[in-house]
């Protein structure tokens, strides 16, 4: 059996669960990128997460295994089910959904985080992860929940922020083959019992369990109701393998240790891995609202969208195709120089009516406030005193909006 972490946990967030487990099955647990002291080798997405999780069990020799996993770690236990079906034998979704909030929400999140480090997102994780009678009873354990994110690395804090904001497989549940229990804690107000739902009506034949008194960390506040439903659900739904082709010999790994439980410091990076067979080649059109979706956000591109009429269709075909899908998708800039050069611009022409737009665009591609101060003061020199001025007034209203920590 294999256990996947939440965001801002470390597999330590499964102890009370393990020496049950155990008896059972050989139980594997795997910190993310940068948590509990792993390795800080950011990853960019979920499906990365779980290419380099199978390139792990590979080289432990493991072919076949059952997955639990909470919030980004069920993430990462759908993809495999969509992506490895034949390695997966039986999966449990804990507090997890087909899509974490909006894509606007995590960047922004990451946003935060780089500006002004962890310790918001640290002061924070009590409200989400427990109830508040909880939280109360139980002091050393909010303090231990709150050092798990102190101690994060923030790189690939924001790193897993940009994965969960991608992802997105409300389209694909159908394809979820294997037994699957969808578990939520009944007054989890980060991914709650509405996303378990809608991950229970997608999936075929998944069943709901929904825990009393627990909120995101149910592992955490509920231990043994969740440890009795997990017994219960992979007693019984664990899969033989399926009729599907057979998975390729693998060159044998490391001899696996004889103890029931062998905790994994980290995924390690995939190499050699097959690529999945991808869809066709994006349009122009489909590239374009991507990039500036991820860009500029959903907020401000719905807006655009929804002032699109017949007059105005056109230009905005434009700009989504040829500023967007050609220019800003081009692989020979990154995309925080491509919002330095913008700023420039926009500095340069006096064109101040979209620089709002693009400082939160600067920040969610990368750049700090004070990266983006330097920008504006290189462009007073270049572009003129006024301007600049003007560029700063505008700017320091976006960053203190979008930076500022939830209170």
């Amino acid at each position: 059996m294999v256990i996947g972490p939440s965001l801002g946990t470390t597999w330590h967030m499964w102890d009370r669960q393990i020496p049950e487990l155990t008896q059972h099955w050989r139980v594997f647990r795997y910190d993310l990128p940068g948590h509990g002291g792993a390795p800080a080798h950011a990853a960019p997405s979920v499906a990365e997460l779980a290419d380099r999780l199978i390139a792990t069990l590979d080289g432990l020799g493991v072919q076949r295994f059952g997955y639990a996993g909470c919030s980004i770690g069920g993430a990462v236990g759908a993809d495999l089910a969509l992506r490895h079906p034949h390695r997966v034998a039986s999966l449990a979704l804990v507090a997890s959904s087909p899509r974490f909030g909006t894509a606007d929400e995590f960047r922004q999140r990451g946003v935060i985080v780089r500006t002004n480090g962890l310790e918001p997102m640290a002061r924070t994780a009590p409200e989400r992860w427990f109830t508040p009678g909880f939280a109360a009873a139980q002091p050393a354990i909010v303090e231990w929940a709150v050092q798990m994110v102190r101690t994060t690395d923030p790189g690939c804090y924001i790193a897993a922020c940009e994965a969960l904001a991608a992802f997105d497989i409300r389209d694909h549940l159908g394809r979820i083959g294997v037994p699957t229990l969808v578990l939520v804690g009944a007054e989890d107000q980060v991914t709650g019992p509405a996303e378990a739902r809608t991950l229970v009506a997608g999936i075929p034949d998944a069943r709901l369990a929904l825990v009393p008194g627990a909120s995101h960390l149910a592992p955490v506040e509920q231990p043994a109701a969740v440890c009795d439903l997990l017994l219960t659900h992979f007693s019984t739904a664990w899969q033989d393998a399926p009729a599907a082709p057979p998975v390729p010999p693998l060159v044998p790994g490391p001899a696996t240790p004889a103890t029931s439980f062998a905790p994994i410091a980290e995924i390690a990076p995939a190499s050699g891995l097959p690529e999945a067979a991808g869809p066709q080649r994006e349009s122009g059109h489909e590239r374009g609202t991507k990039v500036r979706r991820e860009v500029l956000g959903d907020a401000h591109v719905d807006a655009v969208n929804a002032s699109t009429d017949v007059f105005t269709e056109d230009f905005q075909e434009l700009v989504t195709r040829y500023a967007w899908g050609e220019v800003w998708s081009r692989e020979g800039l990154d995309r925080r120089t491509r919002s330095c050069i913008t700023l420039t611009a926009l500095v340069a022409s006096g064109h101040l009516e979209g620089l709002a737009a693009h400082v939160r665009a600067a920040l969610r591609n990368g750049l700090t406030p004070a990266e983006i101060k330097e920008v504006l003061l290189q462009s007073a020199v270049y572009c003129g005193i006024p301007a600049a001025g003007a560029a700063f007034t505008i700017a320091q209203s976006v960053i203190q909006e979008e930076t500022t920590p939830p209170a």
